[in-house]
C-alpha cells in the first residue's frame, strides 16, 4: 500500500498530462503530493524527512512552472531530488559518519558495515546518474518523452537497480540453520 501511495503522485502527473498537458499536470501533481501528505499525516501521524523534502521541491519547482509557464523548472525537479537525496547520504556518512541506510533499514538487515558502506556509495552513484539522465532526456527529446522516461524509464531503472541490489546482498543473507536459528 505505502508504495501504491508513493507513487500516487507521479501517476496522476502522466494521466494529467496526457489528457491537458505539462501546467495541468504540475498543479495537480502539486496537489496530489499535498494530499499524499496530509493523509499520511491523518493515517500514521508521522511524515518522513524525505517527504517533506519532495513536498517541497514539487511545490517550489512546481509553482515556478505554473507561474512563469516554463516547462523548464518542472523538468529540473527530478534532478534535484535526486542530487539531494544522494547527498545526504554521501554527507551523512563522510561528514557524520553515520550511514542513513542503515539506520532505515539496519533492523530489517543485518550486514556489515562494508556492505552497509557498499549500499550507500552505490545509490549515492544511483541517484547522481538518474539526475544527468532526466537532464539528458528532459532537453534532448521533447515533453511528451521525458514524462514517459519519468514515469517508466525513471520506475524502470530504479526496479533493475533494487533488483541489482538485493543480488549484491544476498550474498550476506544468511540460512537461518546456518545461523544457528532453532528449526520452525
Amino acid at each position: 500500500m505505502k508504495l501504491l501511495l508513493d507513487f500516487f503522485p507521479i501517476a496522476l502527473f502522466f494521466l494529467a498530462f496526457k489528457f491537458w498537458g505539462i501546467y495541468v499536470a504540475t498543479g495537480v501533481a502539486i496537489v496530489a503530493t499535498i494530499a499524499q501528505i496530509g493523509w499520511l499525516r491523518y493515517s500514521t501521524g508521522k511524515v518522513e524527512p524525505m517527504q517533506w523534502l519532495s513536498l517541497g521541491i514539487i511545490v517550489v519547482f512546481g509553482g515556478a512552472t505554473i507561474l512563469a509557464h516554463d516547462e523548464t523548472f518542472i523538468k529540473w525537479k527530478p534532478t534535484v531530488l535526486y542530487w539531494l537525496m544522494g547527498a545526504a547520504l554521501a554527507v551523512s556518512l563522510l561528514f557524520f559518519r553515520k550511514n542513513l541506510l542503515k539506520s532505515l533499514m539496519g533492523a530489517q538487515l543485518h550486514l556489515p558495515d562494508s556492505a552497509w558502506r557498499a549500499m550507500n556509495w552505490s545509490w549515492v552513484a544511483f541517484f547522481a546518474v538518474m539526475g544527468v539522465l532526466n537532464l539528458w532526456v528532459a532537453f534532448h527529446y521533447d515533453t511528451n518523452t521525458w514524462v514517459n522516461f519519468k514515469l517508466f524509464g525513471g520506475l524502470g531503472l530504479m526496479a533493475v537497480f533494487v533488483i541489482g541490489q538485493a543480488l549484491f546482498l544476498g550474498r550476506y543473507v544468511k540460512d537461518p540453520k546456518e545461523a544457528g536459528a532453532p528449526d520452525a
